[in-house]
C-alpha cells in the first residue's frame, strides 16, 4: 500500500523549500500559463506530451495526487525559471522518482548554481526529511546532456527500458537511474555542494 506525504509529520506537503539561490514552491492551478509554456518550449522536447492547452495545464495541476509533491523553481526574490517533482511516494518501500525536471527560464537561471540547488533541495526533501531510502529516475535515451548530469550529481545508471516512450512518431528508450541514501549522502551531496561553492563563487562576480 502507498501512503501519502501527508502520513508523514515532519512534512507539510503545502510548504516551500527554501536554498540560497532558489526556493521551491508548490505548484499551483495559478501556474498554469508559465508552466504550459515551458513545457511547449524546446527545452522539453525529451519529456512526455505536455498538456495542448492552458485550460488542460490548470486542470492537471489541479488534479495531481497525494503520492506527488510538484514545485515551481523560483529565484530567491525573482522570477519562476522551472519545475520539479517527487512523484510515486512510496513510504512502505520508502522509494519515489525525481520527475518532471525542467528549467524554462534558462536566461533568468544563467549566473547561479539554480538547477543544482534545486536537486539539493528535492533530495534533501526524500532522504533527510521524508527518510526515503531510494530516488529513481528514467530519462528518454535522446536527452544524454541530462543522463551525464545526473550521473554526475550521484546517479547510477540501472538499466535501459525498450521502446519505453512513444514521441515525435516513433519509440524511445528510456535510462534508468537510481540513486541510494547512502551514495547521496557520500557522493552526490558532497558533489552538490561543491557544485554550490563554484556558483556562488561566480554569482558573487569578479572582485574589485
Amino acid at each position: 500500500m502507498t501512503d501519502t506525504p501527508a502520513a508523514t509529520p515532519a512534512f507539510d506537503p503545502a510548504a516551500s523549500l527554501t536554498g540560497e539561490f532558489v526556493v521551491l514552491r508548490p505548484l499551483a492551478p495559478s501556474d498554469a500559463a508559465i508552466t504550459h509554456g515551458w513545457r511547449h518550449g524546446a527545452r522539453a522536447r525529451y519529456l512526455n506530451a505536455a498538456a495542448p492547452t492552458v485550460e488542460d495545464q490548470a486542470r492537471w495541476i489541479a488534479a495531481r495526487p497525494a503520492s506527488e509533491v510538484n514545485y515551481i523553481i523560483a529565484l530567491n526574490g525573482g522570477p519562476a525559471i522551472g519545475m520539479l517533482s517527487l512523484v510515486n511516494i512510496d513510504f512502505g518501500n520508502r522509494r519515489a522518482e525525481s520527475a518532471r525536471f525542467l528549467i524554462g527560464d534558462e536566461a533568468s537561471a544563467q549566473g547561479t548554481p539554480a538547477a543544482v540547488e534545486a536537486m539539493l533541495l528535492l533530495y534533501d526533501l526524500a532522504f533527510e526529511r521524508l527518510g526515503l531510502e531510494r530516488v529513481y529516475g528514467v530519462i528518454e535515451d535522446r536527452n544524454q546532456l541530462m543522463v551525464k548530469w545526473q550521473k554526475y550529481l550521484g546517479m547510477k545508471e540501472e538499466g535501459r527500458l525498450r521502446r519505453h516512450f512513444f514521441m515525435d512518431g516513433e519509440f524511445h528508450d528510456a535510462i534508468a537511474l537510481g540513486l541510494l541514501a547512502d551514495e547521496y549522502r557520500a557522493v552526490a551531496l558532497p558533489r552538490m555542494r561543491g557544485l554550490m561553492k563554484l556558483g556562488r563563487a561566480r554569482a558573487a562576480g569578479p572582485k574589485a
